[in-house]
């Protein structure tokens, strides 16, 4: 039996134990760019989820605490029924199938993302964060690294030449720099439309918040509002960029002295640095790990990367770069395919 029957017959057997049930049966609920996955099962007319996280490669415990300091600051998050951190099973809440990314619509955005805006509020006034790794100089640079590596060389095959490279290293350094003035937060890191679910009580339901950290006041508002997946007018985005400022300006944490130019800078920025990363990401799950499912989102993310860097005079020459090599190219296809 090779590893992943294996696993399959562990994670069965112990779904059925944990619910006293030796008839039930599991389908495939979800799976993520990682190795953890999702299951669905029905005991006594209500249904759960099986989280498969292996320990080896993507242990559970993080999950399993930030879920309860989420939890106990308020947000809904799966209840955990049951778990075996050993073994990487945990039997928890199912939030149910609809996710925002389908059910947003021109006419129900301002109500749901303003449900999302809330929750995020909750997060950065309720979570201590100080326990969490920060999001540092050190990791937002390797971040960033993963653009020029994937992107750039692997996928368009030009390695940048020293003064690109020049190029690079200075929008990066703005880029990081913006990160680093702001206010340290609670971030969960992926906060966004396939993470977030539309559920009766306490709207939204919070999933994959395993990888929080301390980071920028600004970043979980522009994984939501400048999402990977789904992409709005700008006036409309910056109209819900004001609106937050003001709300985090009434919570306290930030002065009166952040107007709103400043914010959006905050805001504009930090989103850059997220669709970077990704725009290398997303190829990389391709190139590294056979996983093609988001090669249709780049084009919307190399135009959050050149639109919005194209408003900076100072990334005037990042933008450059980037549309000179790209210029022509599908980006939706895989070199040499």
């Amino acid at each position: 039996m090779d590893h992943t029957s294996h696993r399959s017959v562990a994670r069965l057997a112990w779904t059925r134990t944990a619910l006293g049930d030796a008839s039930l049966e599991l389908e495939p609920a979800s799976s993520d760019a990682s190795f953890r996955s999702y299951w669905r099962t029905r005991h006594d007319g209500r249904s759960w989820i099986v989280m498969d996280s292996p320990p080896a490669q993507e242990d559970p415990r993080p999950w399993l605490a930030i879920g309860q300091q989420l939890a106990a600051a308020g947000l809904h998050v799966p209840a955990v029924h049951a778990h075996d951190l050993v073994q990487g099973f945990l039997l928890i809440e199912d939030l149910g199938t609809r996710l925002y990314l389908p059910e947003l619509r021109d006419d129900n955005a301002d109500a749901l993302y303003s449900d999302a805006m809330d929750a995020l509020l909750r997060m950065q006034t309720r979570m201590d964060c100080s326990d969490l790794p920060p999001f540092d100089r050190t990791l937002l640079q390797t971040g960033l690294a993963v653009m020029p590596e994937w992107f750039l060389d692997r996928h368009l095959g030009h390695v940048p030449t020293p003064s690109e490279q020049q190029i690079l290293h200075d929008a990066f350094e703005r880029i990081i720099d913006n990160a680093l003035e702001q206010p340290r937060c609670f971030v969960h890191r992926d906060f966004h439309s396939r993470n977030l679910l539309i559920v009766e009580r306490n709207n939204p339901g919070i999933i994959d918040f395993q990888g929080a950290l301390a980071g920028p006041l600004t970043y979980d508002l522009a994984s939501l509002l400048r999402d990977a997946y789904i992409a709005w007018e700008r006036e409309r985005v910056e109209a819900w960029v004001e609106s937050y400022r003001l709300r985090l300006k009434d919570a306290g944490l930030i002065g009166h002295h952040i107007g709103r130019e400043r914010f959006q800078r905050w805001f504009d920025l930090t989103g850059l640095h997220r669709h970077i990363r990704v725009l290398g990401q997303f190829y990389r799950l391709w190139y590294r790990d056979g996983k093609p499912g988001y090669l249709a989102d780049v084009p919307r993310i190399y135009h959050y990367v050149t639109s919005v860097a194209r408003g900076y005079p100072e990334l005037a020459g990042f933008v450059a770069l980037l549309e000179r090599h790209a210029h022509g190219i599908d980006l939706t296809r895989v070199a040499n395919a």
